[in-house]
């Protein structure tokens, strides 16, 4: 550690011809150490001179060497060249020509005795005073005339401008979107309850001309059966069902009974169900005595177990004519009219009953 004293802190007598000026009387050697030389924290400020003199013209010398020196830098950086030294001229001269710093628009608001100064001789006096712009580089007419006066402020308004101007046609494109699918979602509703009442109301045509055919053809076969039970009807008038076409039992050769029995008291008239021809008319073994009537269609009627016959072989008769009576010969236990019907003459025969109601009669 060096014994060197610290600096000795000097009077300061400020006057009006200098600039910080020190009475020279104050002076004493003074030898720096490590101690002496330590950076002093805290705030400084610039005092300036009342009259304006090298405080003002020093502080334009320094920006004009700043843009000098920038200036350089840019051109040296653009055009890849390498570094020119700058030989700045004696501005002592012209220092006494140049205009105060605080009349440079944005550049006495930078001091900050000056802003102290002029601040507080505002605010005694009731007057705000606004700093100046920077520049007003960048400034539009629109700009101007809107008041504007900060190039910075214009392009700030500017790009919130646009910002603004992006996001409305952001919402807008939403917006529209939306409307679009809404749209769209409701024309395929639309559609979907449409294509579903065509569907319904084709279901509900079908269904109904389904009922009218059904009953369209209910009708043409009443009018049918209507038609037929004219030309058609039962061998007896008054009877009882005592056997039905297929009855199995061993009293039948062939195991079950092969037609329809009408018990009716002997000497019952029967009638002939249809016009046709007598084909047979005789003894028939087990039939006893039987009246086979042939019709246009070639289906043959048997009347069995006659205990009389009132036709013979070849004759013409019509429907409702009495071709013979109720008897019980042949094999049977009582007397009834056995009848059978043989479609086209075949050997087999078919339910009697069955063929009966398909000629519109009631069994």
């Amino acid at each position: 550690m060096a014994s060197n004293r610290p600096a000795p802190q000097g009077a300061y007598v400020p006057n009006d011809d200098d600039f910080g000026g020190y009475d020279e009387n104050s002076w004493e050697e003074w030898n720096p150490t490590e101690e002496s030389i330590r950076p002093v924290r805290g705030r400084h400020r610039v005092h300036k001179r009342g009259g304006g003199g090298l405080a003002r013209s020093s502080t334009v010398l320094g920006v004009g060497v700043i843009a000098a020196v920038g200036a350089g830098g840019i051109a040296t950086a653009q055009g890849g060249k390498p570094p020119v030294s700058i030989e700045m001229p004696d501005m002592s001269a012209v220092t006494d020509s140049l205009p105060e710093a605080e009349s440079l628009p944005g550049v006495g608001s930078l001091i900050s005795g000056s802003d102290e100064s002029s601040d507080t001789a505002a605010a005694g006096n009731g007057v705000t005073v606004a700093a100046a712009p920077l520049s007003t580089a960048g400034l539009s007419t629109a700009d101007a005339e809107q008041g504007t006066t900060d190039a910075g402020e214009a392009l700030r308004a500017r790009i919130m401008e646009q910002a603004e101007n992006q996001q409305d046609q952001a919402d807008d494109a939403v917006q529209k979107a939306a409307e679009e699918a809404a749209v769209k979602q409701a024309a395929e509703q639309a559609a979907a309850e449409q294509s579903a009442a065509e569907k319904k109301i084709a279901a509900e045509k079908a269904a109904a001309k389904k009922k009218a055919e059904a009953e369209a053809k209910k009708k043409a076969e009443a009018e049918r059966l209507a038609k037929l039970a004219k030309s058609y009807t039962l061998p007896v008038a008054s009877y009882t069902l005592t056997g039905t076409f297929g009855q199995p039992g061993s009293m039948w050769s062939s195991g079950y009974h092969t037609g329809l029995d009408f018990a009716a008291p002997t000497g019952t008239p029967i009638k002939a169900i249809h016009s046709g021809t007598i084909k047979e008319a005789g003894w028939a073994g087990a039939y006893g005595y039987r009246t086979v009537l042939e019709l246009d269609d070639g289906t043959e009627l048997w009347f069995c177990h006659q205990s009389s016959m009132n036709v013979s072989a070849g004759q013409k008769v019509t429907t409702g004519e009495t071709i013979g009576r109720v008897g019980a010969t042949g094999n049977v236990t009582g007397a009834h009219l056995h009848l059978e019907v043989h479609p086209g003459g075949d050997s087999t025969g078919v339910d009697p009953a069955a063929w009966l109601r398909g000629k519109g009669q009631s069994i």
